[in-house]
């Protein structure tokens, strides 16, 4: 038999990438996606289960499919997405449900794979210039984002302690560029003028979306359990990424930054407090482990940087060139099990 794999968040940018890239492999034999919303992508042999916010439905999926492997990769890490609570309901009940469902008795899961981010480690200004996966915080969270995950990533060391026969993978991503996925920092390097804080020039490191998606499909194939950080090699200035991207920089006052950010929203961008604490004291994550593994980046952080803006350029210069997709359940339905479809390999 093969695998038969549950995705969490399918309807969200991750999700739907790694649902479309696991369709791709013959080793799958089941494939499920759960969500709050519809797929946002055209899926073939994901089979899309709508759920609320919290994952009630979790446990009844994963005994029903004989789950055998969970990509949790619905973690909200951009606070500007929702309310505080929403995103509580959904990083931490969520999670604790998640956890939950994989070990009720009789539970088929044998693998887990959790989506987590680097934002996990803080920023300031005593922290050293490399956080490896075993460094502390150098203080105690203070913003949500990084309550929920720090909260987040205690269940996922307890579930991996109280399932020993369990590979759990948490992979802390850095900051993400490419061509396709939108996040704050991307917005504000869209801007005609890049923000940052008078007297701060802190360095940060990214990786590639498609770094991403390989490096889920990397721990997946292997079965590699363990915390690994997943950033492009090397640490950029804010003003160099800034210059990579054909941009000046408009200082902003580091105190009260919050409310000098604020006419910012006229151009669709918000700064989270999490990102101004980033402009101030920046953070690198030590991403040697996970290549030791055997891990090969494409990108390094100033490739994912170039990346990004050759496709802003191409994007302004023809437009968007993705088709839109809208999921109709009926549609989907005829197109997966009709016996009037002739799949290929049929004779």
């Amino acid at each position: 038999m093969g695998k038969r794999v549950l995705i969490t968040g399918l309807a969200t940018f991750w999700g739907g990438l790694v649902a479309k890239a696991l369709e791709q492999d013959p080793g799958i034999d089941v494939l499920v996606g759960l969500d709050t919303r519809e797929p946002t992508v055209e899926l073939e042999r994901t089979e899309y289960v709508r759920t609320d916010e919290n994952y009630s439905i979790l446990s009844r999926i994963v005994r029903a499919a004989k789950v055998d492997t969970i990509v949790h990769t619905f973690l909200v890490v951009d606070s500007t997405m929702m309310r505080a609570r929403t995103m509580h309901e959904i990083n931490v009940i969520g999670t604790m449900n998640l956890f939950a469902a994989a070990s009720q008795p009789g539970s088929a899961v044998r693998s887990v794979v959790v989506k987590s981010s680097s934002y996990v480690y803080g920023a300031a200004k005593e922290d050293p210039v490399w956080f490896t996966e075993e460094t502390p915080r150098s203080h105690p969270p203070r913003r949500r984002v990084e309550r929920s995950l720090e909260a987040v990533e205690g269940y996922v060391r307890d579930f991996a302690l109280d399932n020993p026969h369990v590979n759990v993978t948490l992979l802390r991503f850095s900051n993400v560029l490419g061509p396709d996925i939108v996040t704050p920092l991307s917005r504000a390097l869209e801007l005609p003028l890049v923000p940052k804080l008078f007297g701060y020039d802190p360095r940060f490191q990214f990786v590639h979306e498609d770094d991403v998606i390989r490096s889920i499909l990397f721990v997946l194939e292997r079965e590699l359990p363990g915390i690994y950080n997943v950033a492009g090699d090397g640490l950029l200035p804010w003003t160099e990424v800034a210059h990579i991207a054909g941009k000046r920089t408009i200082p902003l006052p580091p105190i009260g930054a919050t409310w000098a950010a604020q006419p910012l929203r006229l151009f669709g961008v918000e700064l989270p407090d999490e990102l101004l604490d980033l402009l101030r004291f920046g953070r690198g994550v030590d991403n040697r482990r996970l290549k030791a593994a055997g891990f090969r980046y494409h990108y390094t952080s100033a490739g994912a940087v170039q990346a990004f803006v050759e496709a802003v350029r191409l994007r302004h210069a023809v437009g968007s060139t993705q088709p839109t997709y809208r999921y109709e359940r009926d549609v989907e339905q005829f197109f997966r099990h009709s016996p009037a479809v002739v799949r290929e390999g049929d004779p």
